[in-house]
């Protein structure tokens, strides 16, 4: 999730079409059987250059992404005075803007990678790269900065080039895990947590089948002190906190049907763990890449 550090001062609109693409392929991974994007009731679809947006209404954000990564045709653009805009398919008062995230220590946390959809020809990643700068793309973030999050921003990277991915190609969701007891903020609620989930191809040797893996990061240490900096009882800053952990409960946390990504999960639980979801021994901390399993 790459972010912007500060509030940059507003530009005039890029002259970007109304976006609406196909966006995500379930079929792009060449698995055994398609892979549908995670979703549940009430959720806007929104399609854009090589991914799909899931927003969520009622929390004016994204509750899912889902984009397809083709590794071999990358196009790397550099950042260039983007602007971010609103969809102009939503109302106002389904999306975020500025006003969530002007004056504050609050980050526009891209919920699909940057460069995650820029491949193809150039006209297409360029088209893809102004489509990750609305504002129904990214999420609410803490600004500091540290080892954590550069560890979820490689995420991708690393499962493309080490799980063995077919053709190279990679599909990731991503989204916000929602709850009810989120800090309130400008009349939002700002998610402590999100999710990842990287799948690809198994490969010929298997049928095609479908192979996953899913992480959580927390932002909980520190977030009260981002949001209420002069309260007394704000918390001194913490480290970003990323988790291997079960894709099952990430279905249970965010109420997401996940379809075949649940079973195709190749994270082991640790032996004697128990089932109850958010029992800390069934997640895995990882400060690291060596310690992702795959």
């Amino acid at each position: 999730m790459t972010v912007t550090h500060g509030e940059q001062p507003q530009r005039k609109p890029d002259p970007r079409p109304t976006p609406g693409s196909a966006g995500y392929d379930a079929a792009f991974l060449g698995t055994s059987a398609p892979v549908p994007m995670p979703t549940k009731p009430g959720l806007i679809p929104l399609t854009y250059t090589h991914f799909t947006v899931r927003q969520d209404p009622a929390r004016r954000m994204p509750a899912a992404t889902a984009v397809n990564i083709d590794g071999p045709t990358l196009v790397d653009i550099a950042r260039g005075g983007e602007s971010w805009a609103l969809d102009p398919r939503l109302a106002k008062d389904q999306q975020w803007g500025a006003e969530l995230y002007s004056s504050n220590r609050l980050d526009r946390g891209h919920l699909v990678r940057r460069q995650d959809p820029l491949w193809g020809d150039q006209a297409t990643a360029e088209r893809a790269n102004l489509d990750t700068f609305h504002y129904t793309v990214c999420a609410p973030q803490a600004d500091y900065f540290n080892q954590g999050r550069e560890l979820w921003l490689g995420l991708e990277d690393y499962i493309l080039g080490h799980a063995g991915a077919h053709l190279q190609r990679l599909s990731v969701f991503s989204g916000a895990v929602f709850d009810a007891e989120d800090p309130a903020y400008r009349g939002a609620q700002i998610p402590r947590r999100f999710f990842k989930i990287g799948a690809w191809n198994a490969g010929p040797e298997s049928g095609g089948a479908l192979a996953c893996t899913g992480y959580v990061l927390d932002q909980s240490d520190g977030l009260d002190g981002v949001l209420r900096p002069g309260a007394r009882e704000a918390a001194p800053l913490g480290p970003f906190k990323t988790f291997q952990v079960p894709v099952a409960d990430i279905a249970h946390l965010t109420g997401l049907d996940l379809g075949p990504l649940t079973a195709a999960d190749r994270y082991s639980v640790p032996r004697g763990a128990r089932s109850t979801l958010g029992a800390m021994e069934r997640w895995r901390e990882i400060e690291g890449f060596n310690d992702v399993q795959l």
